[in-house]
This record gives C-alpha cells, structure tokens and sequence, in this order.
C-alpha cells in the first residue's frame, strides 16, 4: 500500500468544540470537589479526521468556524501536526464540553455549553473559502454537528455547490443534517460513514443484520452515493461501492481509549480515495486507522508504517 497523496484533504468543522476533561477521585453532587487533572484538547470531528491525516503524512487543511476568544487550543494543534489553518475566526467563543472523569466508579459526566450562533453569511465565508482552495478531485469533509442558527439542510447545499464544482465530498454527520443531506434533490455527498444506529435513523427501522444494512446501503447508492460506509464498532465496517460489497474486521488490539475511532475511521477511508484505492484498500485503510488509533489516547496514529501493518492484518471479505 502505498504512501500519502500529494494533494491537501480539506476538511470542514462548523461546529467544532473544545474538550476540558476534569479528573476527581469521586463524584459527589452538591460537594466541593478537588481536581486530580485538567486537560483541554481541540476537539469536533473534522479536527479529529485532519488531526489522523496528518500523523499518516497527508497535507490537509481545516476549515470552519472557530470563536476568537479561545482559538489558542486549536492553533497550537494545527501548529504541532503541520495542518494548514483556514477557519473563520468568529467573535466570541468556541463551544466547550466539559468532562468530569470519575476515578472511584470509572464512569464519565458531560456538560455541554453552548456555542457560537452562526448565520449565513458566515457559511458563506466558509464556502468562499473552500472554493479558493480546492481544486476538481479535491476531497472535502464535511463533519459533525451544525452550530446554532445554521438551517438542517446547510450540508446539502454545501454538498451539491462544492460537488458542482468538482469536489469529492465526504459527509460525516447524523441526524437532521444527515437526513437533509441524503434527501436533497441536488448532487449527494461521494462518501458517508453513519454507524449502524446512525443509518437506523435515517432509515425509520431497526437493521439488525448485515443483509438489512447492506439493503439500505444499496438504496442511499441509486440515490447517488457512490461510497457508503457503515462503522459498526469492534466488529468494523462494511462498505457498498455498487459493484461490491465487503465486510472489513478489526484485528485485535489492546484499546487504550474508543474515543474518536469513528473519525479515525473517516481519516482512512479519505486517506484510501487519495490514493485511489479499490474497495478493498478503502476497507483495509479505514479500519486499520480506527484499529491504530485504538492503542492512544485522543485523535492520534501511530506511525505510518504500524498503520500499514495493521491494514496487511485486516480481515476483508464478502458478508454472508
């Protein structure tokens, strides 16, 4: 398998966020607790995916929106990994999840803030953007959740106008945003990667085996994506092109955090298209991103060759 491409992978975060993990010794309501730990990390899926995408070699550039007032954790991640900064930066601040770890009872609490209000003319600062940096072929993601005052369909319309002008989308999102983007009368996204609750979602049923999975793939394909990918945790991935279809399994490893594996995910299948992989290259990267990113903590690879390693490892073969 060969190395990174030479052409920047542009990814698209509206919605990006800040992770501050509090540690505490337990969990108390209505105590005053010390904290054994503070961390704040970069965090919102298109960081996540450029973050795995540059540790694998590949230009990327990242886009999207950040809140000036707390811009310092992402610049100093883009600084470390060498990925090019394109975000708008929006008055304001960046939204903040706050993650109180309790030791005593291995268990995790979540708070989170609200975030930046976007309008229009944000996103299409966002878009002008892309434009000026993309060139026909060029991949783009578009990831994650929209902030507050973007419309549901805002990646649908993203999607058809960078797909008219020759981008490859990749669309990593749930929910509204995804159901707009798949409902769209206009072009639909090259690529996306739901996991199975994700695309039961979408689908209004349960999807309990493969054979129902890959029937819902089928039809999100004659709709007209070319690629559909469903993420199924540690039993990995199965992937639809129209021709195939193949079912991609992790190799074992030793998990020191699950945090992040989907987009690691979203980083191999983008990694695979660069390199114009078929099908099975496209399974075997992905899921030996996710697999490699199992063994660190936050949105990390290890180097590339144990990552190539682990793709040789992948077991791929047609679903029963």
């Amino acid at each position: 398998m060969s190395g990174p491409a030479s052409k920047p992978v542009i990814t698209v975060t509206l919605n990006p966020a800040i992770d501050q993990t509090i540690t505490v010794e337990a969990l108390k309501p209505g105590s005053v607790h010390r904290a054994r730990a503070v961390r704040h990390n970069a965090g919102g899926k298109g960081v996540n995916v450029a973050s795995c995408l540059a540790d694998w070699g590949a230009p990327v550039v990242a886009a999207g929106l950040l809140g000036a007032g707390n811009a310092a954790p992402f610049e100093a991640l883009f600084q470390t990994k060498g990925i090019a900064d394109a975000f708008l930066r929006l008055p304001g601040e960046t939204r903040v999840n706050i993650k109180i770890a309790d030791l005593a009872a291995n268990d995790t609490t979540d708070i989170n803030l609200p975030g930046l209000s976007v309008d229009a003319g944000a996103l299409n600062r966002v878009r002008e953007t892309v434009h000026r940096l993309m060139e026909p072929g060029t991949l783009v993601l578009l990831a994650g959740s929209l902030p507050e005052g973007l419309p549901a369909d805002a990646y649908a319309a993203l999607t058809a106008d960078l797909t008219d002008a020759g981008a490859r989308v990749v669309l990593d999102s749930s929910g509204a945003p995804l159901a707009a983007a798949l409902a769209s009368t206009g072009k639909l996204p090259h690529c996306i990667k739901p996991n199975r609750h994700e695309l039961e979602d979408w689908a209004g049923r349960p999807l309990p085996t493969d054979a129902d999975l890959l029937e819902a793939a089928r039809g999100l394909h004659r709709r007209g994506v070319s690629v559909v990918v469903v993420s199924l945790g540690a039993d990995g991935a199965l992937f639809f092109d129209g021709t195939r279809a193949l079912h991609g399994r992790l190799p074992p490893v030793n998990a020191l955090s699950t945090v992040g594996a989907g987009d690691a995910m979203v980083a191999g299948l983008i990694a695979a298209f660069q390199q114009d992989g078929e099908l099975e290259d496209v399974a075997r990267l992905s899921v030996a991103f996710a697999a490699a990113k199992l063994g660190c903590f936050g949105p990390n690879l290890p180097d590339p060759a144990t990552v190539r390693s682990l793709a040789s490892q992948v077991t791929v073969a047609e679903p029963v």
